[in-house]
């Protein structure tokens, strides 16, 4: 999926709906609402991130790793590391750079594992977020979980990283990854 990157359409989406008028101004009340609320409008913007998943490959199992993040309930869900592009970077340069924050770990891109696509909302603004994922073997450093934006690192066997993974989308690249690798060995 492609898209130009801009950093705000100005496109409105309404956030709430409301029951149908009545032809006198007034609400029939169809959506279950009393009184009438004035209509909240979201803009939308669109967002650029890029990010993977680092394996080390000097072991008799290969393992990649994944980053933990502390949900608003309290859990904690992981997930490969990711982050916004930079003005001037490609989307590899964020990759590797993103990677590196995150995890300690500095890679070398082997491939590209595909692009996820998702919305969400925050600070009052409908987010649609593009996301480039890439394969990166380990060349240097040691995990650490530094990043104010992680609050774990760890080293996840590549057979057990689907099952660890909080996003389904993520877990279908850690199966490109699987293959890109058999591929190359």
């Amino acid at each position: 999926m492609s898209h130009s990157p801009e950093s705000g359409s100005g496109r409105r989406i309404p956030s709430t709906s409301r029951a149908a008028p009545t032809g006198n101004g007034r609400s029939s009340g169809r959506a279950g609402r009393s009184a009438r609320r004035p209509r909240r409008w979201l803009r939308q913007v669109d967002e650029y991130s890029a990010g993977g998943l680092v394996v080390d490959l000097g072991g008799e199992i290969p393992r990649g790793a994944l980053i933990g993040r502390t949900d608003r309930q309290g859990r904690l869900l992981w997930s490969l590391p990711k982050g916004h592009i930079e003005a001037g970077e490609t989307a590899e340069q964020a990759a590797v750079r993103e990677v590196r924050e995150e995890t300690g770990i500095a890679g070398d891109i082997i491939g590209e594992l595909g692009t996820i696509d998702f919305w969400f909302v925050a600070e009052g603004r409908r987010i649609h977020k593009t996301v480039r994922h890439y394969l990166l073997r380990r060349v240097a450093g040691e995990l650490s979980d530094a990043d104010i934006e992680v609050d774990e690192v760890a080293w996840v066997p590549l057979p057990d990283i689907r099952s660890q993974l909080a996003y389904p989308d993520e877990r279908s690249l850690v199966d490109t990854a699987g293959r890109m690798l058999a591929e190359s060995a």
